[in-house]
């Protein structure tokens, strides 16, 4: 089946393919949880389609989290804002769960069941159906995926959970969740990070492209030290890739640093006399004997146009 622009691999759908009828469940009074007229806007998650499974209203002490759940941090104000809605108009969305020994372990839907906890809740609507280990890891992660729940150490989590725990290849990862191999490769690499550093970009200190850039940082000292340093003075992804750059350039012997002081002073000469010719600063900066760069400044188009006419000539 062709993947549609914008999709996330094939998506719930095709992990649960068909939808069952779309009936309201009942609270526990027996009134119909439809939406009432409220002030307040009523907040909605997705549809989770099914193809089988019972549904029912189950008492929420019996209904627990997945400890495998990729997403750990959730926002508390948008929480709160659910568990709102919910107190309005109860949970309209079933959760979907499996049974495990005496309780329903949540697949799909943690969000709400946080929420409907928030709103004090007793009984809660799911939907329970089996489930192998593997199809709860891939659902629970393409349902995060699909909303962007995940951030980039838990979205890596994720993936080497999906490869290290059922033995799946980036290939078929990637498929799964409508990537490319590269990107899960890249994503994965990120826990390579020092856990301090990956705690930085979980809070969002620091962004996914500091953080690959602070890969190239073997010393975990160093590289937290760098991360905080980066936060500290705002630091772009460009200025840290320079730093380790400079840091992981060879180091040069004392005889070839002055070799090249030496050259250095003969072409800060030159860059003088272009200077005096051309009525603009220049610069010359050389990476070694024989290789380097030459800076000319220019302060308006006109003086641009005029260097220009004056290079050519």
């Amino acid at each position: 089946m062709a993947l549609k622009r914008g999709g996330l691999g094939r998506g719930l759908d095709a992990m649960i393919p068909n939808k069952i009828a779309n009936k309201s469940p009942e609270q526990p009074n027996g009134q119909n949880m439809e939406p009432k007229a409220e002030k307040t806007a009523v907040v909605q998650e997705p549809e989770i389609p099914v193809t089988d499974g019972t549904r029912m209203v189950v008492d929420i002490q019996k209904v627990d989290r997945n400890p495998k759940q990729p997403r750990k941090k959730f926002d508390e104000n948008a929480l709160e804002e659910l568990a709102d809605s919910i107190r309005q108009v109860g949970v309209l969305q079933p959760i979907l769960v499996t049974k495990k020994g005496d309780i329903y372990e949540i697949v799909a839907g943690e969000r709400r069941w946080r929420a409907a906890r928030l709103a004090e809740l007793k009984e809660v609507p799911v939907i329970v159906r089996e489930f192998t280990e593997q199809e709860i890891d891939e659902i629970s992660l393409i349902e995060n995926l699909q909303r962007q729940d995940l951030n980039a150490i838990e979205e890596a989590q994720a993936f080497k959970r999906l490869k290290e725990e059922h033995g799946m290849t980036d290939d078929q990862i990637a498929e799964k969740v409508s990537k490319s191999r590269a990107a899960i490769t890249n994503s994965m690499r990120l826990l390579k990070l020092d856990n301090r550093v990956q705690e930085m970009v979980i809070d969002e200190k620091i962004s996914m492209g500091l953080a690959r850039a602070l890969l190239g940082v073997e010393d975990s000292d160093k590289q937290f030290e760098m991360a905080q340093d980066a936060f500290d003075k705002r630091m772009s992804v460009r200025d840290v890739e320079k730093l380790v750059k400079q840091m992981n350039a060879p180091k040069r012997s004392v005889k070839d640093k002055q070799d090249l002081t030496q050259y250095q002073i003969q072409f800060d000469e030159y860059a003088n006399r272009l200077t005096e010719a051309l009525g603009v600063k220049v610069a010359v900066t050389l990476k070694d004997k024989n290789t380097g760069r030459l800076e000319i400044d220019f302060y308006n188009t006109d003086d641009f146009e005029r260097l220009y006419d004056k290079l050519k000539a």
